[in-house]
């Protein structure tokens, strides 16, 4: 994962969902965000999908949000049943190359983008990654709000002391 001096934000994007309702990187701000972009031909990504569906049932009280982006050429007559068929519990949306090339032209598939609360880059990661190492990186940008809100509120405890 990168250091916080050097992440960089996440592009905006805003398309359109399974009911055809809007999904907008920047409404996610203040959540750590797991952006996947897959097809339902892509092997590797049907081993991670329910990966992403367990981290988005785990996580999602705590802030946490799985945003699935198809590339899939065939549209929704491809993804749609698919979707249901993999009981994708997150949110997925129809992507194209436009979107991929914000996110620096994703040469493969699956690719997957971690963002942190800040919406900001924290990890990139091309092809099939570990369980694991997606759950370690997760529980990091979830502990990292909780334990610097605890310094901060241990900090300002300490300040309101000394005056």
């Amino acid at each position: 994962m990168k250091p916080e001096s050097e992440r960089k934000a996440a592009p905006d994007f805003t398309l359109k969902d399974i009911n055809g309702k809007p999904v907008r990187l920047s409404e996610y701000r203040g959540k750590v965000v797991l952006l996947n972009f897959w097809a339902t031909w892509c092997g590797p990504c049907k081993m991670e999908i329910p990966w992403f569906a367990d981290f988005e049932q785990k996580y999602k009280s705590r802030g946490f949000a799985v945003i699935g982006i198809s590339m899939d050429e065939d549209g929704w007559q491809a993804v749609k049943p698919f979707v249901e068929q993999a009981h994708m519990n997150y949110r997925v949306a129809l992507g194209n190359d436009t979107i991929a090339d914000l996110y620096g032209g994703v040469s493969a598939l699956p690719t997957s983008f971690l963002i942190d609360r800040k919406g900001r880059i924290v990890a990139a990661h091309e092809g099939l990654v570990s369980k694991s190492d997606y759950q370690d990186e997760i529980d990091e940008l979830l502990d990292a709000k909780s334990s610097s809100s605890a310094a901060r509120g241990y900090a300002n405890a300490l300040l309101a002391r000394a005056k």
